[in-house]
């Protein structure tokens, strides 16, 4: 596996291999991307309805702006900002799939004892590409695809 460079994932993006939508250059980073804040949801407020405040001590989910879409050859590692992380977010993330294509959505917490602001638009996460060995012999839409096409916060599916 090999980490891609800014020029590896315009070189991607120009092969087909690596989907953004919307592309915002100033979102691209030295090893990779930066996703954009789209929707906020804290599931123990009313039905999940979308807020952008969130209270000390509280489990929110933020999803993306960005559409991902990935090619055979092709996985991402997320990573929350340090901005954020300086701010008292814990957030967990993992891998993007090669062959997953949709939104993202990223469960985290405040564990800060001031309320949070995080206002629509702004970059929250990033994406590491890595490239495939070799390429996946099955995709994330034929082995699972639990989340594939995903739009908004998705909180579960079964």
């Amino acid at each position: 596996m090999g980490l891609l460079s800014d020029a590896d994932v315009l070189q991607y993006l120009g092969k087909g291999e690596i989907e953004i939508d919307p592309f915002d250059p100033s979102n691209l980073t030295p090893n990779g991307y930066d996703v954009s804040i789209d929707q906020v949801v804290i599931p123990a407020a009313k039905k999940g309805a979308p807020q952008n405040r969130i209270p000390p001590a509280t489990r929110f989910a933020v999803s993306t702006r960005e559409t991902i879409r990935l090619g055979r050859h092709v996985a991402g590692q997320i990573w929350l900002r340090t901005t954020w992380a300086r701010r008292g977010i814990i957030a967990s993330f993992g891998m993007i799939d090669a062959g997953f294509s949709g939104t993202l959505t990223f469960g985290a917490f405040n564990a800060s004892s001031d309320a949070l602001d995080l206002p629509i638009g702004e970059r929250f996460a990033q994406v590491v590409f890595l490239t495939l060995d070799s390429p996946a012999s099955e995709t994330y839409a034929r082995r699972s695809g639990t989340y594939q096409g995903q739009r908004g916060v998705t909180l579960e599916r079964r």
